[in-house]
């Protein structure tokens, strides 16, 4: 049997047996995930099913997970790239799949453009492949050249820089390129996109990685892949010609969101829906800084965020820094002892006399030490009037803030402390909005930013991050419901914290005071160092970190089912273990990186049972 009639045979089995949570879940475990081997640890005992035959759920269930989250991909994800290689002769390596159409495309131009390398782009679709492109060129500096062709044998030779053919072609047929051909884009005709990297004879297999690892940073931290239920209709379509409707947009679905994101922020203004936390994240710090460039074109931009901040909240933006020269990063310190409040004042007056433009980007509450600024003092330092060190007018800062651990608090109200800045706000829909069901993510702004959402839905447009019909289904869903469930599951991590609290009270724990919860920060995570013992703090330190990890082993060893190691939260059942910095701050410098235990507990969870559990560990460690 071939190759190709192998794969394909396995990928029948596979879909004949699929784990629900292969389709059902927006985090897999952690326990059995090795970043570095991401996707390809996967593949490789997939395959090795092969000879066993074996392809039961069971089986199917047991293997590593492919990545820890699907923004990044997941099994599905991996399975199709997997068959697409074998059907067009690349290594599964090769084949990367988008939820949108344009970010492949963008990703090439992305690496080129620091490269200063042009870009070929040649398509035989109806239209050009790009959206947008005046503002591709002149905000983002991307160097490209569009052709429209009626086929790839249109495609001249020894063309300098990049070849990338854009086409929407069959995904079950193989893609007839030419060696002139770098890159291709395969648009689906309804469930987004897959860039194959050719094996041009002129370029080596170095090469190629380099590519391979600049697209997948640009799916990782900007864009989505291929989304489970879009996967699982393509590799459908593909084993066994089986062709699913696509959803399509519901208004009443999307109206619903829309309400309910208002009530929960206190805007005004309709909000924008995004495929990602990451998807709007990236939309609006690319609208601010169109923003601040057509405002002041001759003034530095300077993005003002937390070093030690969410992995891809930090990447994200030092890589927007990295590609237009105006922007620089500056570290905003907020954590552990450091007050928010204070370090802001001394960066906005830093940032003042140099006359440069603030964009400020914070979480309330800070992840993962749960910590939230005096709100009336962020909102006088915020607005405070600045001036250069000409004496001119300083450019008053736009305030980005992450709301994923407290969506259901009204910082966008007319009446709230921070009513006279211009603030951004954004979550996680994968967190409480949606329940742990799907990946979406959202933005609004209060009355005072509201020539700000415009300029951040043109970002979101022209990269296709839209939410899609699914994840808005999911979060209509799901969103009435959220305030209710916050209010639980705080109740639940506020009993475990007091018994945590009591039961070993020379433990550090960072969670909000009761003064902090009545003005309405509920949080459902908390973060706890366990004592250390050891002659020096180098000792402790080690020893701290073996202990967490200890406690997180242990707790999921005794109840599998009701703790996971999973890096989520807000999820419907159980409780979530994890370490920041080998989980959600992978890409943070190491110095500023949170070896602390991360807690989350959910609406419908037993405290009793995780109480009497934590009093075992530490009666075994001899803490009590």
């Amino acid at each position: 049997m071939s190759s190709l009639k192998t794969c394909l045979h396995a990928v029948k089995n596979i879909l004949e047996n699929l784990p629900s949570s292969w389709v059902e879940l927006t985090t897999h475990r952690l326990d059995i995930y090795n970043e570095a081997k991401a996707k390809s640890q996967f593949l490789q005992q997939l395959t090795s099913l092969q000879a066993s035959g074996d392809y039961s759920r069971e089986t199917l269930e047991s293997l590593p997970t492919a990545y820890d989250y699907i923004r990044l991909g997941h099994p599905l994800s991996s399975v199709l790239e997997w068959l697409l290689a074998e059907i067009n002769g690349l290594t599964s390596e090769q084949v990367i799949t988008f939820d949108s159409n344009t970010m492949p495309i963008l990703a090439i131009l992305r690496k080129n453009a620091i490269n200063n390398k042009v870009t070929n782009i040649y398509y035989d679709t109806d239209s050009s492949p790009l959206i947008d492109t005046k503002r591709l060129q002149s905000i983002y500096g991307y160097q490209f050249e569009q052709h429209k062709i009626d086929d790839a044998n249109a495609i001249p030779n020894n063309l300098d820089g990049t070849v990338l053919f854009v086409t929407q072609s069959p995904y079950k047929d193989r893609l007839d390129v030419k060696d002139n051909i770098d890159v291709t884009v395969n648009l689906h005709p309804h469930y987004g996109s897959t860039l194959m990297i050719h094996n041009n004879p002129l370029r080596t297999d170095e090469e190629i990685e380099v590519i391979v690892n600049e697209v997948q940073h640009v799916r990782r931290r900007e864009t989505i892949s291929m989304t489970p239920i879009n996967a699982l209709n393509v590799l459908n379509e593909v084993v066994n010609s089986e062709l699913a409707p696509p959803l399509e947009n519901n208004t009443a679905a999307l109206n619903k969101v829309f309400d309910a994101i208002k009530q929960n922020t206190g805007a005004t203004e309709n909000p924008l829906i995004a495929s990602s936390g990451l998807s709007i994240q990236y939309a609006i710090l690319m609208g601010l800084v169109e923003n601040a460039l057509i405002q002041y074109p001759n003034k530095p931009i300077k993005i003002v965020l937390p070093p030690n901040c969410y992995g891809g909240t930090n990447d994200q933006a030092r890589r927007i820094g990295d590609l237009i020269p105006q922007v620089e990063i500056t570290d905003l310190l907020v954590d552990g002892g450091q007050d928010l409040v204070t370090s802001l004042e001394v960066v906005l007056n830093d940032i003042a006399e140099l006359d440069s433009v603030p964009i400020v980007l914070a979480e309330i509450p800070t992840n993962p030490r749960v910590e939230v600024p005096d709100m009336t003092k962020l909102g006088e330092t915020l607005s405070a009037i600045r001036k250069s060190s000409e004496n001119k007018l300083a450019v008053a800062p736009v305030f980005m803030v992450d709301q994923t651990f407290c969506p259901n608090v009204k910082l966008l109200h007319q009446q709230s402390d921070l009513a006279r800045v211009k603030i951004v706000s954004f979550s996680s829909g994968s967190k409480f909005p949606s329940g742990g069901r799907c990946i979406a993510g959202y933005c609004a702004v209060n009355d005072t930013a509201k020539d700000l959402i415009k300029t951040i839905a043109h970002h979101l447009t022209l990269s296709e991050n839209d939410a899609t019909p699914h994840q808005v289904n999911t979060l209509a869903e799901n969103m009435p419901s959220m305030p209710e469930r916050i209010k639980k599951a705080y109740e639940n991590t506020r009993t475990f914290v007091n018994h945590v609290q009591n039961t070993l009270p020379q433990s550090k724990i960072n969670f909000v005071s009761d003064e902090l919860a009545e003005q309405g920060f509920t949080p459902s995570v908390f973060s706890l160092d366990l004592p250390s013992t050891g002659e020096t703090i180098a000792e402790r330190e080690n020893n701290k970190r073996l202990l967490n990890k200890k406690l997180i082993d242990f707790m999921i060893e005794k109840h599998p089912k009701d703790c996971k190691y999973c890096v989520s939260y807000g999820q419907l059942k159980g409780s979530y273990w994890t370490i920041p910095a080998t989980s959600t701050q992978g890409t943070t410098k190491e110095g500023d990186k949170d070896y602390i235990v991360r807690v989350a507990l959910s609406p419908d969870c037993d405290t009793t049972k995780l109480s009497g559990s934590f009093t075992e560990f530490c009666l075994n460690e001899k803490f009590i």
